[in-house]
């Protein structure tokens, strides 16, 4: 049984930072592209970031230069690397391979 599971979420001030992960079971992360998206309280989901099998990353506009991807072959799990974080950035974070989801990790950002 694939199974995503996200970490990592919490309640950070403007400016801060926050690391979320993204552990897989059921599936090998280094051979499929990892996607994190998130979705804000009544709004449609919107991608955030993309790390391929061959490492290559993309990132959505809003989060350049401010959010990181990466992934740990031998933990099998994706990372997300999140600095200068803004209140716009409040979120649900959830990453996909494929058609696998995972739960979904609460982001707040507020002072």
């Amino acid at each position: 049984q694939v199974q995503l599971v996200e970490s990592g979420g919490g309640l950070v001030q403007p400016g801060g930072s926050l690391r979320l992960s993204c552990a897989a079971s059921g599936i090998i992360l280094n051979i499929y592209a990892t996607r994190w998206y998130r979705q804000a309280p009544g709004k449609q989901r919107e991608w955030v970031a993309v790390i391929t099998s061959g490492l290559g990353t993309n990132y959505g506009d809003s989060v350049k230069g401010r959010f990181t991807i990466s992934r740990d072959k031998a933990k099998n799990t994706v990372y997300l690397q999140m600095n200068s974080l803004k209140p716009e950035d409040t979120a649900v974070y959830y990453c996909n391979v494929h058609d696998v989801w995972g739960q979904g990790t609460l982001v707040t950002v507020s002072s």
